[in-house]
């Protein structure tokens, strides 16, 4: 898959912005209502006001990426409309970008080996 990899940090922003935007203006909204660096190699999520698209925006070092996404059927699974941004790990920004339920994303379980009786 091309797309930020698999240890980037991600944040949501969690007001709808305006999806006309291109890549340098959404930028330039990241730093000015967010005051984050969007050259910082984090993730940015941006969602529209429909729950069905969303764009992330992030610098990987050499370039802007700008990339979006609109589910055929349902909605993403956003989270309640505030100011300010909220960060999501690498598991639960999977299943937002898939469609799916990313507040049922929790950390792996540590496997336990079996005991030998003595």
């Amino acid at each position: 898959m091309i797309g930020p990899g698999a240890d980037a940090r991600v944040l949501v922003a969690t007001r709808p912005v305006d999806f006309r935007k291109g890549a340098d203006a959404l930028a330039a909204l990241i730093k000015a209502e967010y005051g984050a660096d969007p050259f910082s190699g984090v993730v940015y999520v941006l969602r529209a006001k429909r729950a069905d698209r969303i764009k992330l925006v992030w610098w990987d070092g050499t370039g802007l990426w700008l990339m979006a996404k609109r589910l055929e059927q349902g909605a993403f699974r956003w989270p309640a409309i505030q100011d300010g941004v909220m960060r999501l790990s690498a598991a639960q920004f999977g299943a937002l970008v898939e469609g799916l339920d990313w507040r049922r994303v929790h950390g792996g379980r540590r496997p336990i080996a079996p005991q030998l009786a003595g």
